[in-house]
């Protein structure tokens, strides 16, 4: 009785026992993608804040705080992320 063939043994091009190359990454624009996010979190806390008393009622408030907190930590990483544009340190 013989082992049975590694999973992929029937792809053409690949060896058993052999790794495929891991593909190359795909560019992301990181800036723009941490902006939009932080808009959003911005939007979301100023559209909660009509509803502050009714959050507060049904105590749901700590929705508002989790916006806010998004949006500081957003403006955080924007500038953590730009300092190390700076510096060279992209990847």
């Amino acid at each position: 009785m013989s082992a049975p063939p590694p999973p992929d043994a029937d792809r053409p091009g690949s060896r058993a026992g052999e790794l495929a190359e891991a593909p190359e990454p795909v560019p992301v624009n990181a800036r723009r993608i941490i902006a939009a996010g932080t808009a959003l979190w911005f939007v979301t806390f100023v559209a909660l804040l009509p509803f502050y008393g009714w959050l507060g009622r049904h105590h749901h408030r700590l929705w508002l705080w989790t916006c806010l907190a998004g949006w500081i930590l957003g403006l955080i990483g924007y500038a953590i992320m730009n300092r190390h544009r700076a510096q060279g340190r992209t990847v």
